[in-house]
């Protein structure tokens, strides 16, 4: 099969679209024949070898840690799929005409094969981060980074589940929040003072999805730091915030999605795709950091 592998860390450009052996399903796994897979920040990370130290990688390596496609083989154990359906998901080295998967559930009947593909990782992250912070209904929650994969899923199931919502992006991509359902306020120095004008009741839960520094800002403004969780900021265990991974509960949080994309009530944000040939360019795109929603590889 055709996969984009890595045989060092490095710059984007170590990546190459080249053979490689098909893999197959395990126990308690499904493997599917690869539609689209996205590029999430975790997989340029790992590509660079800024992981290598928590996640080991055997080379060659394929990229990739979620996608959508059609079920053609099924691992011993599994019920409730066959060979046929189109489901997304998670796995390991998803980029490439097979891959095996995880977690995943059905494609909700809403959604493009492209939307599909945005939503493994990000939902199932975003939801995990929003079920920490309890129920949100009626409460003001900050999104900061909220114009990215995570960030934009969490405005919208923030919104689905009652909660009032203001996101921080740059100023260009506020527009964009709002058409989530956020009060957009520009990241960045002043942050409390913007959140607090656009909500002088004050912000009851935070999630920051960009781990860009603010962590300690956010909990000030906040109150509380059990009030407050990261997908992003490594260093939050010494402001007492809890990191949230987004393999927690995997298959019962996209099975949330699901549930919430066929309700209309969560739409998968995608700006580029990219053929399998330019994975390059898309992981280029992607660790630049100013991204609005998903960038896709398709095959």
């Amino acid at each position: 099969m055709r996969a984009v592998r890595f045989h060092e860390f490095g710059d984007p450009h170590v990546l190459t679209v080249e053979d490689a052996p098909a893999p197959h399903a395990g126990p308690g796994e499904i493997r599917i024949r690869v539609q689209a897979a996205s590029v999430n920040p975790i997989d340029w990370k790992i590509r660079a070898g800024y992981m290598s130290e928590i996640m080991p990688t055997t080379f060659p390596a394929i990229t990739g840690s979620d996608a959508t496609g059609v079920v053609d083989e099924i691992g011993e154990g599994v019920t409730g799929v066959k060979s046929g359906d189109r489901v997304f998901g998670l796995g390991q080295g998803t980029t490439a005409e097979h891959a095996v998967l995880a977690a995943w559930a059905p494609v909700p009947s809403t959604w493009t094969v492209e939307q599909a593909a945005a939503a493994g990782l990000v939902s199932a992250t975003a939801i995990a981060a929003l079920n920490a912070l309890g129920d949100l209904a009626g409460k003001t929650v900050l999104v900061e980074g909220a114009a990215g994969g995570v960030g934009s899923a969490a405005v919208q199931i923030a919104a689905a589940r009652g909660a009032t919502v203001i996101g921080t992006a740059s100023k260009a991509n506020h527009d964009f929040l709002r058409e989530l359902g956020a009060t957009p306020v520009t990241y960045g120095e002043g942050l409390a003072e913007r959140v607090t004008a656009v909500a002088p009741a004050g912000v009851d839960a935070a999630l920051d999805t960009a781990g860009s520094g603010s962590l300690a800002d956010i909990v000030a403004l906040v109150g509380d730091a059990s009030r407050v969780v990261t997908v992003a900021d490594f260093g939050a265990a010494a402001l007492g915030v809890a990191i949230i991974a987004g393999n927690t509960n995997a298959a019962v949080n996209l099975a949330d999605a699901f549930r919430l994309g066929e309700a209309r009530a969560y739409t998968p944000r995608v700006q580029a795709g990219y053929p399998l040939e330019k994975a390059t360019d898309a992981h280029t795109y992607v660790q630049g950091g100013h991204t609005q929603g998903k960038v896709l590889i398709t095959l």
